[in-house]
Parts: structure tokens; C-alpha cells; sequence
């Protein structure tokens, strides 16, 4: 593969990427529930009380969803795209030591915050409830 072919290459991914995040971040911030931000470490606890190999399969998809949302928007950083909210997304798929933490970090950012609860507004959902706002 030469450098033009590469070029071209890195020039589609790049839109595809844009394209992908105007479409998935904002349809995965609207299916969140309006209390994510709070509610999730109970939740996590309820998934692991199903079967084991299903248990595992959904721990595999929401994981491999999760770094590939997380490196599309370490790519977007420097590429168009919403690369913050797409980190932030790809984060909330994940299980790791010190998610709750990370997530806590990216929701003290006001910007972040209001660029979440704009999607959901123009998508007719409530607005996030954050531990701070209570």
C-alpha cells in the first residue's frame, strides 16, 4: 500500500468515524437512563446475577463496544468528531477498577455536562440527574 492509498485510507475512517459518532453517541446518551450517573453501580451488581456464560457473552460486547468507542474518540481528539463524548461513552460501556472514579472526573466538566444534557433535549428525554444536583 503506498502513501496515497494510505491517505485515502485514513480520509474514509476518518469520515466514517464522524458519520459513526454523529449517529451512536447521541442514540446511546438518549437510551441512558436519567439517573445513569448515579444508579449504575447498582445496576452492575443485578447483571452479574444471570447465567454465567450469558453473564460473560454481555461482558465481552458491552467491553469490546467499549474500547472501540473509546478509541474512535481518542482518535476524534485530533479528528472531527465528538471525541470527549465518545470517550465518555465508551467508558460507560466498560467494566475496569476506577470506571466510577474516571466517569466522576469527565462529569465534573460543566461542558461535558451540558453537551449530554443538550442530546438528550433535542431528543425529547429528561436531563441527567447528577449526584451534585440533588
Amino acid at each position: 500500500m503506498n502513501r496515497v492509498e494510505l491517505l485515502q485510507l485514513l480520509g474514509i475512517l476518518s469520515g466514517l468515524m464522524f458519520v459513526g459518532s454523529l449517529l451512536v453517541v447521541p442514540w446511546m446518551v438518549s437510551r441512558l437512563s436519567d439517573e445513569f450517573f448515579i444508579r449504575h453501580r447498582r445496576r452492575v451488581g443485578q447483571r452479574r446475577k444471570r447465567h454465567p456464560v450469558l453473564t460473560f457473552l454481555l461482558w465481552l460486547l458491552r467491553n469490546s463496544i467499549g474500547v472501540i468507542l473509546l478509541g474512535s474518540g481518542l482518535v476524534m481528539l485530533v479528528l472531527p468528531g465528538q471525541g470527549i463524548l465518545t470517550i465518555l461513552v465508551g467508558i460507560a460501556l466498560m467494566d475496569f477498577p476506577g470506571k466510577y472514579r474516571l466517569l466522576e472526573r469527565f462529569i465534573e466538566l460543566k461542558q461535558v455536562r451540558r453537551s449530554l444534557n443538550w442530546i438528550r433535549r433535542k431528543a425529547g428525554k429528561s436531563e441527567f440527574v447528577f449526584k451534585d444536583d440533588m
